[in-house]
């Protein structure tokens, strides 16, 4: 078949495919522990359900205008409440969640060849929506002993005269790491001296843990400010993954190309799930403060029973719900006649010998690493964790 090009390099989102695989044992009977979700496994806060259904049954159930004039003025709230940011809510677009936002944003800045800098560990989805758009993902490596950050430096080192953006996730999937005020700012005056764009994806700006700090690239000047896509949404601090709603708040023009791009893609945002994202923004936060606070009580404990099984190496993250162990100490060893070569290798001998889903750190960019979601219970992570623990015990 004559399938486009475009569509042949896309890669299939390894995370996604894992997910698939352990829920589909699960529903064979087999008692998998899945470390892969990334999605907090909390429920939507009632109060948020609420906001919707009784927009549902006031019959908001039609095409609505992209603006969503009362959510955008919502968000432009909490810009300048949580992060210092004065935007006008024609400076707001609302997406089918991040992800789509991150996308428009690259499909409106980028032209085919033009060079847009990623820091590897990345999200899986980062230098495939960049390819998608005819633009040349530029990899910069990062790893334990960075703090899984890119330095300034290391940022310099890579411009070239076709570097159009750098997209930078800070607290980070998959490597939880938080960038420091001082990073940033760092980051942020190379970005307005040189005068290329900066997404920052900022998904995980709630969940921040002991002694880290999140703040908004955007924050520190008008230059800066100027050239950077700030990109949020309600997915992961108000568990509505399965809402789809996302944000970006850019300079106008930006938007209004963004906006151009949604009028022929999806259109709106469906029309009563604003309403629960408005009464998620508005309403009280408590139930989002301590879901935050049970994700910082899982980190302590998965981080602690992993650096406790002999050869693994797992960095304490800052930030988000995952951990980023390293695994390179299995490479070479064998189980029932197959080696294990790379993390692709590991993961499925986890799931086959230890019945543990946990997502390859090669759809990341890192090979070495293995990616685990504490979007779980405590017991499920005390449990798998400790099924890794006797699975590698095995290897020889």
């Amino acid at each position: 078949m004559a399938i486009s090009e475009r569509a042949r390099k896309a890669s299939p989102s390894p995370t996604l495919a894992i997910t698939a695989k352990a829920t589909q044992m699960k529903a064979e009977g087999i008692d998998v522990i899945g470390f892969g979700a990334g999605e907090p496994d909390f429920d939507t806060p009632q109060n948020i359900k609420d906001g919707a259904i009784q927009a549902l049954q006031a019959g908001d159930t039609k095409y609505i205008p992209i603006s969503g004039k009362a959510l955008k003025e919502a968000i432009c709230e909490k810009l300048r409440r949580d992060n210092g940011l004065e935007y006008a809510p024609n400076q707001i677009i609302l997406c089918i969640g991040a992800k789509q936002a991150i996308y428009n944003a690259v499909l409106a800045l980028i032209n085919p060849g033009d060079e847009v800098i990623i820091p590897v560990p990345y999200w899986v989805t980062t230098p495939e929506q960049v390819m998608l758009a005819d633009g040349v993902p530029v990899f910069v490596r990062t790893d334990e002993t960075t703090g899984f950050r890119m330095t300034p430096d290391m940022l310099r080192q890579a411009i070239t005269p076709r570097t159009k953006m750098l997209i930078l996730n800070s607290p980070c999937n998959p490597t939880g790491a938080v960038y420091s005020r001082a990073e940033l700012e760092g980051i942020a005056g190379i970005a307005a001296e040189r005068g290329f764009y900066v997404i920052s994806d900022e998904i995980y700006e709630k969940m921040v843990y002991e002694g880290n700090e999140h703040v908004s690239m955007a924050s520190f000047n008008p230059d800066i400010k100027r050239l950077t896509v700030t990109i949020n949404g309600l997915s992961k601090t108000y568990s509505m993954t399965g809402w789809r709603i996302g944000y970006a708040a850019a300079e106008q023009e930006i938007v209004s190309a963004m906006s151009r791009i949604l009028d022929h893609t999806t259109s709106n945002p469906t029309s009563f799930a604003l309403a629960g994202a408005l009464e998620a923004l508005r309403g009280p936060q408590d139930s989002a403060r301590k879901m935050i606070a049970e994700f910082n009580e899982r980190r302590k404990v998965i981080v602690s029973m992993l650096n406790a099984i002999p050869g693994m190496v797992c960095p304490d993250p800052g930030g988000a719900f995952y951990v980023f162990p390293n695994i390179s100490a299995w490479f070479g060893k064998s189980y029932d006649g197959k080696f294990i070569s790379g993390s692709d290798d590991f993961a499925q001998f986890l799931l086959a010998d230890a019945r543990v889903a946990v997502i390859p750190g090669s759809g990341f960019g890192a090979d070495q690493n293995m990616r685990l979601s504490y979007a779980t219970s405590m017991e499920n992570i005390k449990k798998g964790v400790q099924r890794i623990r006797e699975a590698v015990s095995r290897l020889s």
